[in-house]
């Protein structure tokens, strides 16, 4: 292909050239537009400070942009954290018995395509291993993790059509002796379905 676009260069006139290296240009920037704008508030978890201003020792439960629901038990180890996967800052995913949940309800355009990407983490290993994990699209489970061992960042990618004029998000967690982590939550919208990512199935285990 390039050596086919050096012969046209050489072969063409300058204005030619010219036109030929406008079309690419229109291409190139026509496909940029194809992906639309982040949908996702806080999705890098990097709007609230790292400690809570009334104890310099405690990270921060505040999330902006999220709603945390859960027992207050389970939610209070939902919590802003220094390990990211890009940036300052990553969130801490601490339920201890039960599952805790963090959502976010995004505008969409009704029969659009839409790339949900997350990245996920774990601390816990075995014999200590005791964790849970889930992603939801419209109440409807896309991702479920469970005893995931220790494992770095991994990208998770989803994709979905909107059915309604907005679409919650949501991720649930539960981890008994160490922690799971999530950070830089993405939804775009796309100009076409993707294929899906594969989590572990816990009706296997």
């Amino acid at each position: 292909m390039k050596f086919t676009k050096k012969l046209s260069i050489i072969f063409c006139s300058l204005t030619t050239a010219l036109v030929h290296t406008a079309v690419i240009t229109n291409t190139y920037k026509s496909a940029a537009q194809a992906e639309g704008p982040e949908l996702i508030t806080n999705g890098g978890f990097e709007n609230d400070a790292l400690v809570d201003p009334n104890n310099p020792n405690a990270t921060n439960p505040n999330i902006t942009g999220w709603i945390k629901t859960g027992d207050p038990i389970d939610t209070s180890g939902t919590r802003i954290d220094n390990f990211a996967n890009t940036g300052n800052q990553g969130l801490s995913l601490g339920g201890f018995t039960n599952l805790s949940y963090i959502s976010q309800t995004i505008p969409t355009v009704v029969e659009q395509y839409y790339r949900l990407t997350f990245y996920f983490a774990s601390t816990e290993e075995a014999p200590d291993l005791d964790n849970q994990f889930q992603a939801f699209i419209r109440e409807k489970p896309v991702c479920t993790k469970k005893n995931t061992s220790h494992q770095p960042y991994t990208q998770y990618t989803f994709y979905f059509k909107a059915k309604e004029t907005s679409t919650e998000i949501k991720f649930a967690s539960r981890a008994k002796y160490a922690f799971l982590y999530l950070d830089d939550v993405s939804v775009k919208s796309t100009d076409q379905q993707g294929e899906n990512s594969v989590c572990d199935n816990p009706e296997n285990e």
